[in-house]
């Protein structure tokens, strides 16, 4: 499948083998590499793909060339290149290498955002701010996110009121999404649910919810669908289920891509993507990598009486009547 913009779909999903797949492998991939599977992604038909982080290439060097592929990238019809934003010098870089989306985001967790940016929770969100309004005066659109929303692995408990204050913050800039980030994966379902329902009540139509779920207790699907109940459309995911961030001790990947589609689609909801066409490039990252990943579907043999994209025939109101 060819990611076209005219395909309908209920929800997008954001690709981040590139980012936050990548961001803690020791190994490091050559920048055609980045290329193939940035490639390889948007044939299989992922429509927004973040394809790295303009963060200092001492402390992620796996990100030392987010500028170079973001140049290197065909613009197509349907896709969008994204990249992760952390502060003002990031976005000097990501406006050069013209980029036309950003995720620009903050800590929740003060222990996390000291050792991820090197300042605590009021003064991250204090200086981000101005760094959104100048990407957006530029014509980018701005993801706003916020990291470790539902839960630390330093601190625990993260108080919901932290969060919403955030992200009403952000709302007042005008953004059109904002994130949150279970960037520890500690959430549980209820929790995920419960606290977009109450940002969905603060911030109003307007501003779409999105969701970064990590897998780290093996509720990463079940945190997805409880965003599904809560009305939240768009998903972090990343092919094979690789990811983790630096920062945070004993960190694992995010939902992956392969096997959300795979349940959404499962479910009824649309999502443009061929999720068949993502199990070859798992392989492939399995082969760079010299291990297996954690994605399940990809490793699930095919049975024979499925067709390309489509394995069973589910009833396509059932997801989606059930998640409202």
């Amino acid at each position: 499948m060819t990611a076209n913009a005219h395909i309908p779909v209920d929800v997008l999903i954001e690709d981040e083998f590139l980012r936050d797949g990548l961001q803690n492998e020791a190994r490091l991939f050559t920048l055609e590499e980045k290329v193939e599977f940035a490639q390889a992604l948007a044939r299989a038909g992922l429509r927004r793909i973040q394809i790295g982080s303009f963060v200092h290439p001492g402390r992620v060097p796996q990100m030392a060339d987010t500028d170079a592929l973001a140049r290197r990238l065909e613009r197509l019809e349907g896709v969008t290149w994204t990249a992760l934003v952390l502060n003002a010098t990031g976005l000097d870089r990501a406006l050069a290498a013209g980029l036309p989306h950003l995720s620009i985001s903050v800590s929740a967790s003060e222990s996390h955002s000291r050792r991820n940016a090197n300042r605590g929770v009021e003064e991250g969100v204090r200086r981000i701010l101005p760094v959104i309004e100048r990407a957006r005066a530029t014509g980018v659109r701005v993801r706003a996110g916020i990291q470790c929303a539902l839960g630390c692995a330093f601190e625990g408990y993260i108080p919901p009121d932290r969060v919403i204050a955030i992200a009403r913050s952000f709302a007042a800039l005008d953004v059109e999404e904002i994130n949150i980030a279970d960037t520890a994966g500690l959430a549980n379902p209820v929790q995920v649910e419960s606290l977009c329902r109450a940002l969905a009540e603060e911030l109003g139509p307007k501003v779409a919810l999105s969701l970064h779920l990590h897998d780290t207790r093996g509720l990463g699907i079940a945190n997805l669908v409880a965003g599904l109940r809560a009305g939240v459309r768009i998903f972090d995911a990343a092919l094979g289920g690789l990811g983790g961030c630096p920062f945070v001790p004993d960190a694992t990947g995010n939902i992956a891509t392969e096997d959300a589609v795979f349940a959404l689609e499962e479910m009824g909801w649309r999502t443009g993507i061929d999720w068949q066409a993502l199990r070859p490039l798992v392989g492939r990252a399995e082969s760079l990598l010299g291990r297996g990943l954690p994605g399940r579907i990809a490793h699930v043999p095919v049975p024979p009486w499925a067709r390309p994209g489509d394995v069973s025939e589910p009833d396509p109101g059932k997801g989606r009547e059930a998640a409202r």
